[in-house]
């Protein structure tokens, strides 16, 4: 698979694909229910403004991401990035200029099905009005080849929640789903209690969780960490994606949140992109995380 996308030649920005066999179980029969293999690409935490040590070669990095991608030997589906598009600023017309400025460099992607969901550097100053000004709605759900996908907010209230609405939205939303719907959520925070001290979870994501659980095929694709990483709430699978910016310690490890340091040997060191592709075989998830390109 990886020598058929050639993707360990194209990965310039780092490593971090991951090749998911299974992710919605066996093929059901022939006719309306069937559906069809198919890959998307997962980015996040791209940081557009940010400077500083932690990345001098800040200003390209998103631009070689997007060269990567539109590098890949095959076209995915779609393109999700799920969070901190740009980095914070207290400056509503410099969250404006940067959230621009950022739409249009991706605007270049080949791949132009290309959906975003706010982190908390984007939208918690201002409950995310100027996100939606540029990309619509925060939180949303959509269907793609027998997958129900949900992107959900846990990032424009400043408390770092769901809240009451959004969460009534997700159960509707899910009600209209069989017990054994194939089922993606996408989130910018992690729904689970990763590290609180570290601001690595969601106020009500305990909440989130329970509305997931009588579901049998869910899961949850985050940011917000800047490092791979894997967890199991019950049957429901929550996946982590490095950062485009800088990578950051792991949940915990050190009394501060701090930015690793930059290696200036190994510019891309920590950093990369998720490809996730839906094969129809009867077996449980199969990842392979790839090391980050030595080129």
């Amino acid at each position: 698979m990886t020598n058929r996308r050639k993707f360990m030649q194209l990965a310039a920005v780092g490593g971090g694909a991951v090749f998911m066999s299974g992710l919605y179980g066996p093929a059901r029969a022939a006719g309306k229910d069937s559906y069809d293999d198919f890959f998307f690409v997962q980015l996040s935490d791209t940081h557009w403004g940010y400077s500083g040590a932690a990345n001098p070669d800040a200003a390209n990095t998103l631009k070689k991401a997007v060269a990567t991608v539109n590098a890949l030997e095959q076209t995915p589906d779609f393109i999700i990035f799920t969070g901190d598009l740009t980095h914070t600023t207290n400056d509503p017309a410099e969250r404006r200029r940067r959230l621009a400025e950022f739409r249009d460099i991706v605007s270049q992607l080949k791949v132009k099905d290309v959906k975003f969901i706010p982190g908390e550097h984007d939208a918690s100053q201002d409950n995310g009005a100027a996100f939606k000004e540029q990309f619509g709605k925060t939180y949303y759900s959509f269907d793609h080849k027998g997958v129900h996908f949900v992107t959900l907010d846990n990032v424009s209230d400043i408390g770092a929640g769901l809240g009451d609405v959004q969460l009534d939205w997700f159960k509707n939303d899910l009600s209209r789903q069989a017990k054994d719907a194939r089922i993606v959520v996408f989130t910018h925070r992690p729904l689970f209690a990763l590290a609180p001290q570290w601001d690595w979870a969601t106020s009500d994501g305990a909440k989130a969780i329970e509305l997931m659980t009588p579901y049998q095929h869910v899961t949850v694709f985050y940011g917000h960490i800047h490092q791979e990483h894997h967890h199991m709430t019950g049957q429901v699978a929550h996946h982590a994606a490095k950062s485009l910016i800088f990578p950051l310690p792991a949940p915990g490890s050190q009394e501060k949140r701090t930015p690793l340091p930059w290696d200036a040997a190994m510019p891309n060191k920590g950093l990369g992109f998720r490809e996730v592709e839906a094969e129809l075989k009867e077996s449980s998830y199969t990842l392979t995380e790839l090391p980050v390109s030595k080129g």
